[in-house]
C-alpha cells in the first residue's frame, strides 16, 4: 500500500478532496456517472466539507455509505444523517444519495433491500473508508458474527446485517469484495494512535483479529493511506 503523510488533517482533507474529485470527473467523462462510497464517524468531516465545494458534476454522481447503523436517518448516529448534514451541500447537493436504512424494523430483514439496491450499482468510482482504534472498517468489527461472512472474497453478497459484540446498534455492511469492486480504494486515517493500530495490524498479519487486514492482503484492488497525525 502507498502511504500518503500530511502534516496535519487540513492538509489531508484538502488533497483527497482534490483526488476524490478528479477521478469522480474521469468516471463521469468515461460511462457519464460516478459513485462515490463514504464512511462515517468524525474523521471524514472535514474531508466532506471539502468534497461539498467542488466544482464537478455533481448531478452525475450518486453517493453512498459503506456501512450504516441501522437508526432512523433522523437520529444523530445516522451516516446518511452525518453526509446530508456535511456532504450534500453547496455544490454536492445536486448528487443522487443511495440510503442504506430502510423501512424493515431489523438490518437482517432489511439486508435485501439493500442488497437490491446496490446490485442497481456498477462499479464504485472512489471508495473512503476509515479504521477505528480496534482495527476495524466498514462495521467489520474484529471477531464479530458473521465477519467471515463479510471478509470472504469469494461471497456474491455485497452486504449483510452484522451485530458488533462491544457498540451500540445493529448495523449494515458492504462486504469486503464489494467495497474492492471499485477504480480506487482509499484508507483516511488521523491519529497517532490509529497509525500504530494498522502497524500492528500489518504485524499480527490476522484480518479475524484486524479486519483492516484484509486490504493488505487482497490483490484485486490498489488501496492508498492517506494518514496525518
Amino acid at each position: 500500500m502507498e502511504v500518503n503523510r500530511f502534516c496535519d488533517a487540513r492538509s489531508l482533507d484538502s488533497e483527497l478532496a482534490i483526488m476524490i474529485g478528479n477521478a469522480l470527473s474521469k468516471d463521469i467523462s468515461r460511462f457519464g456517472e460516478a459513485i462515490l462510497v463514504v464512511s462515517g464517524g468524525r474523521t471524514p468531516i472535514g474531508l466532506f466539507n471539502e468534497l461539498a465545494h467542488l466544482k464537478i458534476d455533481w448531478g452525475s454522481v450518486t453517493v453512498t455509505l459503506a456501512d450504516e447503523r441501522w437508526v432512523e436517518a433522523s437520529h444523530m448516529d445516522s451516516n446518511e444523517r452525518l453526509v446530508r448534514d456535511n456532504l450534500l451541500l453547496d455544490r454536492a447537493k445536486a448528487a443522487k444519495f443511495l440510503p442504506f436504512k430502510n423501512n424493515e424494523k431489523t438490518a437482517s430483514l432489511g439486508q435485501v433491500v439493500c442488497a437490491e439496491r446496490l446490485d442497481r450499482l456498477g462499479k464504485f468510482s472512489v471508495v473512503v473508508l476509515g479504521m477505528g482504534d480496534d482495527g476495524h472498517t466498514a462495521s467489520l468489527f474484529p471477531n464479530s458474527h458473521r465477519l467471515g461472512l463479510g471478509l470472504d472474497m469469494g461471497s456474491t453478497l455485497p452486504c449483510i446485517a452484522i451485530d458488533p459484540l462491544d457498540v451500540p446498534h445493529e448495523r449494515i455492511t458492504m462486504t469486503l469484495p464489494r467495497l474492492l469492486h471499485s477504480q480506487k480504494v482509499v484508507l483516511h486515517i488521523v491519529g497517532e494512535r490509529k497509525f500504530k493500530t494498522l502497524e500492528s495490524a500489518r504485524t499480527a498479519a490476522d484480518a479475524f483479529q484486524y479486519p483492516v487486514y484484509a486490504l493488505f492482503q487482497q490483490r484485486t484492488t490498489p488501496v492508498e493511506i492517506f494518514y496525518a497525525p
